[in-house]
């Protein structure tokens, strides 16, 4: 048997996933990054995108979509906290596409009216959360 690491997928609402694996491959804001086993302790920022998780002798994988969010390794163990994780198997398409439509019309609106930044940022973190539902959806 592989040696393992104990993975926790953390939302403010609850704990997504909890599972002993043997790779993490999340999005970084440089890129993808690989944790194994025996890592060195790290924290990361996340952004929104696709995370994996290895299992079983690398037969199964576990993807997810995060909407970015922070990662840490420390003695086998890795937590990831993100304000919104899900399963992708959990996804409604459906749902994220309606709600990228809605977003992109508007942020439009707010650009027109010169809106405050920060109602654009909201509005612009939202939609990358709904496009990483898509993507890693469609993917799967």
């Amino acid at each position: 048997m592989a040696r393992t690491l104990l993975c926790e997928i953390v939302t403010p609402e609850r704990v997504l996933y909890t599972n002993e694996v043997e790779m993490v491959v999340a999005p970084t804001l440089e890129g993808e990054i690989g944790i194994l086993p025996l890592h060195v302790p790290l924290v990361t920022v996340l952004k929104p995108g696709e995370l994996r998780v290895r299992y079983n002798d690398g037969k199964d994988v576990d993807w997810f979509a995060i909407s970015g969010g922070y990662l840490q390794v420390h003695e086998d163990k890795v937590i990831v906290l993100a304000d919104n994780a899900a399963l992708a198997s959990q996804i409604d398409v459906g749902r994220a596409r309606e709600g990228m439509s809605k977003l992109e019309e508007r942020m439009a609106q707010l650009k027109q009216d010169a809106a405050e930044d920060g109602i654009l940022e909201d509005c612009e973190r939202d939609l990358k959360w709904c496009q990483a539902q898509v993507a890693v959806a469609e993917r799967r």
